[in-house]
């Protein structure tokens, strides 16, 4: 999971990139970078560890130079998060200079590598799957060039050779030094990219494309449409605008984790509202509360700051009973979830959430949480909700159980981290510490998000139900991913 914009102006592009990535920054926070380019072809590059407000100098945002850009806050899940050289975007020198960030997860990435060097002589110098993706879009647009002028059709074709290439989830925006800006998105739409449009004092167009909508609605552009599955988009330096599907029978296949607990509610994506979806996710939750918990078992709803909130209400709402906040959040700690290392999360939970003893103290008390992973949150919250008084602990999940790894962006690479893998319900609540717990049933969660887009009619549930969509995922590859990830 990686938050990527990009942006073709008609003034400077910098802080129009900045301040978007400042509202992408709950999807990354190991590192960001940003690189704009001048109409002669000049980039310039600023990239750091660490979250926006403290990567960038007043001296960075001064070099930025040029009317388009792109940015990328990142979280890792290839590659080493405590690796400056692994901070996007990536750059190429030829042909022409390429510029480019990414969100997703290639799951070829050995073949590639294979291929790039002993086929393309192409050189990495990270492990990072950005680095490969930005090397075969160079090497098929070397390729597909004819004369010295490179334009749409060519740029269309590359990508087109690059879909043929790469497997995985992929959503890409990149920079052509003296061209203008290029987007596309994977053949089944598994990570989001959104295009939109706004008209400048000059009269001109100017473009933005964004992980989530929240972008765009912040700045001021138009919402135009989601980039389509295996769709290419051409933006020139005169904000000329040029789009093609370049992928035979592409399928529109998002990502039921950004539902559930990845996107800010205020975004729209596919044509699904987050914030409606997480409603719908309650409201079906509460159904399953009142099956499989006793009756008079629960006094108060708490919802687990911040994500779950829409579905602890609705809960809430549905059951008839008091809804209440009995933890307080620290703004001021980044989320658990994302954080690169196991020990750090543990340490983490702790800082970033207070149980008031008030709203706790001899109360029946659900709690509800968007999703459990590997469940060191979880833990820790139960008993803090212990410590402050509560009688019992009921704990409930807007998600089914996670049982398989992820492998389209998500970092849940181990099926040994998960704390669902190879456990019964009963089983996972006494790990835990709950009295009860309660999941949501997998039909219920797919009906819950699709039910806001009828163009839409399936999702990647592949941490749920082990259906990988790409149709290229193996055992042996789950094996290989791993073995190689760190803790």
């Amino acid at each position: 999971m990686c938050g990527i914009v990009g942006v073709v102006a008609q003034g400077p592009a910098n802080q129009e990139v900045y301040d978007a990535l400042l509202l992408l920054q709950h999807r990354g926070q190991d590192s960001t970078g940003i690189a704009t380019a001048e109409s002669s072809g000049i980039f310039h590059i600023a990239k750091n560890r660490g979250m926006v407000r403290e990567a960038f100098r007043t001296r960075d945002m001064r070099s930025l130079l040029g009317t388009i850009g792109l940015g990328h806050v990142r979280y890792a899940t290839k590659g080493t998060a405590s690796n400056e050289e692994e901070a996007q975007p990536f750059y190429v020198n030829a042909p022409y200079g390429i510029v480019l960030v990414h969100n997703g997860n290639l799951t070829n990435t050995r073949e590639l590598t294979e291929e790039l060097f002993r086929t393309d002589r192409r050189h990495l110098n990270t492990s990072s799957d950005t680095e490969l993706l930005v090397n075969v879009l160079a090497n098929e647009l070397q390729q597909v060039i004819s004369g010295l002028e490179l334009d749409h059709e060519q740029i269309f074709e590359a990508v087109t050779r690059v879909h043929q290439r790469v497997e995985g989830s992929y959503a890409a925006i990149a920079l052509i030094a003296g061209y203008g800006l290029l987007a596309f998105r994977d053949p089944f739409g598994i990570r989001p990219l959104i295009l939109g449009t706004r008209k400048a004092e000059n009269g001109h167009y100017e473009w933005t494309v964004a992980s989530e909508s929240l972008v765009l609605e912040n700045g001021g552009f138009e919402v135009v449409r989601d980039v389509e599955p295996g769709e290419a988009i051409f933006i020139d330096l005169e904000g000329n605008l040029f789009t093609q599907q370049v992928t035979p029978n592409p399928k529109l296949i998002p990502c039921s984790f950004e539902y559930v607990y990845l996107a800010r509610p205020d975004s729209v994506m596919n044509g699904i509202s987050v914030y409606e979806a997480r409603l719908r996710m309650g409201e079906r939750l509460a159904d399953t509360i009142a099956k499989y918990t006793p009756e008079g078992s629960i006094d108060v709803v708490m919802p687990i700051p911040d994500s779950s909130r829409p579905a602890a209400m609705q809960v809430a709402r549905k059951l008839g009973i008091e809804y209440r906040e009995g933890f307080y959040k620290n703004r001021y700690i980044g989320r658990t979830f994302i954080m690169p290392g196991q020990a750090i999360r543990k340490k983490s939970v702790r800082q970033k959430l207070n149980a008031m003893s008030t709203e706790f103290k001899g109360k029946n008390v659900l709690l509800i949480d968007d999703s459990i992973v590997r469940g060191t949150t979880s833990r820790e919250i139960i008993q803090m909700a212990r410590d402050a008084g509560a009688k019992s602990v009921t704990f409930a999940s807007a998600a089914p159980p996670i049982r398989f790894p992820h492998v389209y962006g998500i970092n849940m690479p181990s099926r040994h981290e998960l704390v669902a893998y190879n456990r019964t319900i009963p089983e996972i609540a006494e790990e835990l510490g709950c009295d009860y717990l309660v999941y949501q049933e997998i039909e219920d969660l797919k009906a819950a998000i699709l039910e806001g887009a009828p163009d839409v009619e399936d999702l990647d549930m592949s941490c749920f139900d082990g259906r990988y969509v790409t149709g290229t995922v193996s055992d042996e590859y789950l094996a290989w991913v791993e073995g190689t990830q760190e803790s």
